[in-house]
């Protein structure tokens, strides 16, 4: 069944505005943009300086796998020499899932620790959420491989993978690709509109060989008042751009057809005396607080919790496996009977506890 927020205009609602501008804020139209059409894009938000850090890091996250798979014996071969983009799909190729790991990180690089908490994001944060804000346990790193169902993400909101407690709470999410997207190499779409019933629609788990749960277009027409012949907008954002979304308005990404990999990270701020329906599996990290303007992010006690090392548990109390492929989670379950299984959804039923967090 489909669930309804109790006060749907937190969705909608511009909330009272910093008295200054403050740098990186959106402008009048772009603000009422995301509250009325669930997103907005800004394509010039960061310089190709600000996100070249961002690049190496995930170049030495990248390093730091393929040394671990080769010294378990795991590849033969370490390529590299091949580059960012195309390094793991080589690596792929010897070790079918390696994507999968890199998604599966667990700890934040630095340069991802200050993108996230750069003040211009956090200006942005403010003017849709507050003064108070703090970063969800939920974020991301994109490794979307070429022609790879598994990093391909059907419709869905992003509540569908929360908990209730969730539904009530506004999680803005800045979605930021590491090059041009576009619909042909796998850049987002969204249906704007979708959040505004303030509706979570029933979805389905799991869509083919994946974890992600499913919201069929016809669900989208039937509860979300949508038109997905007019409402859908395919959005291309160039490397140094943003995508903001609404945590209640349908989304997914599209294939990637290119032969280069498609790196993205995305980022989640919300009020921090708020539920983040995160399962009770990691608390958020406070980021800005009025009562402390010199207050300092502690990303260390954040990062200790290891939202894999904490929820990847057998029955018997065991971590599980470093070069486990699958992703188990309790939003599995969150919509009743699991109507399409895999090896993931077998993972999730298999052991009990055997549960962790990497959404679409």
């Amino acid at each position: 069944m489909s669930e309804r927020s109790k006060d749907p205009s937190i969705f909608t609602t511009i909330p009272s505005q910093p008295a200054v501008k403050k740098p990186g804020q959106l402008t009048g139209e772009q603000l009422a943009q995301y509250f009325n059409k669930g997103y907005v894009m800004v394509p010039d938000f960061f310089s190709k300086e600000d996100l070249q850090p961002v690049r190496e890091a995930v170049s030495s996250c990248v390093d730091k796998l393929v040394n671990k798979l080769y010294d378990a014996g795991k590849i033969t071969e370490k390529h590299a020499d091949a580059g960012l983009f195309k390094r793991m799909i080589l690596i792929e190729k010897q070790f079918p899932g390696a994507a999968i790991l890199l998604h599966k990180t667990g700890w934040l690089p630095q340069a991802f620790r200050d993108l996230w908490s750069c003040e211009r994001l956090l200006n942005v944060a403010e003017q849709l959420i507050g003064p108070e804000i703090a970063g969800h346990p939920v974020w991301n790193l994109r490794v979307k491989t070429p022609h790879n169902e598994e990093a391909t993400v059907p419709w869905h909101q992003d509540n569908a993978y929360l908990d209730q407690n969730a539904l009530n709470v506004l999680q803005p999410t800045a979605w930021i690709p590491l090059l041009d997207t576009n619909e042909h190499n796998g850049c987002m779409q969204v249906v704007k509109g979708g959040h505004r019933p303030g509706i979570l629609a029933k979805h389905t788990c799991c869509a083919g060989g994946t974890w992600y749960v499913d919201l069929s277009e016809e669900e989208i027409e039937r509860t979300l008042n949508a038109n997905m012949k007019e409402d859908v907008v395919t959005c291309a954002v160039p490397y140094g751009g943003v995508l903001f979304i609404n945590n209640m308005v349908p989304h997914r990404s599209l294939e990637n057809f290119s032969e280069d990999i498609r790196w993205s990270l995305d980022l989640r701020w919300q009020k921090p005396d708020l539920p983040n329906g995160f399962y009770d599996l990691k608390n958020s990290v406070l980021m800005r607080t009025k009562t402390n303007p010199k207050h300092v992010i502690d990303f260390d006690a954040f990062d200790k919790v290891d939202r894999h090392i904490e929820a990847h548990k057998d029955t018997e109390g065991k971590e599980a496996d470093d070069f486990d492929t699958t992703i188990p989670g309790p939003w599995m379950l969150r919509w009743g009977e699991i109507v399409h299984h895999n090896r993931h959804t077998a993972k999730l039923l298999s052991a009990s506890g055997n549960t962790t967090w990497h959404k679409a």
